[in-house]
């Protein structure tokens, strides 16, 4: 199995690894089959996300995908944060592995689910099709 150098340097060298102390929102999420753990923190002031952490359990690929994740959305407006995909992801990392790419979707539900959980702490009103359903949803089984 090929990675790209992003990929790697991602993995040895990941970005915004930690936890950020009362963040504004957290996303757990992990997949069953694989083992892998994804929680997310993002810290958001004006509506931009002004700094986000990760722990990532799992493989080369989780940690690289979620480093990755944390670099797309960092200093970003909370609405161009949710138009992350895991396509913007693999297309980040210069490509992922066909058996990895589920990698790359946790990266991406990670980041709903913490600003989901944004939204709830705040009530703000949003559409419930914009995130995941984790509790029927096949990659996330937390």
């Amino acid at each position: 199995m090929l990675y790209s150098e992003k990929v790697m340097d991602h993995f040895r060298n990941p970005r915004n690894v930690g936890f950020i102390e009362n963040a504004d929102g957290v996303g757990e999420v992990g997949n069953a089959k694989c083992g892998d753990i994804m929680k997310i923190y993002l810290k958001i002031d004006d509506d931009v996300v002004t700094d986000v952490k990760f722990e990532t359990f799992g493989c080369g690929s989780a940690i690289a995908s979620s480093s990755m994740a944390t670099e797309l959305i960092k200093g970003k407006p909370v609405s161009e944060v949710m138009q992350l995909t895991n396509k913007a992801v693999v297309e980040a990392l210069d490509g992922l592995p066909a058996v990895k790419v589920h990698c790359s979707v946790l990266a991406e539900e990670a980041v709903k689910v913490a600003l989901k959980d944004y939204f709830d702490k705040n009530s703000i009103p949003y559409d419930a099709k914009q995130f995941p359903d984790c509790d029927h949803c096949e990659v996330c089984h937390m």
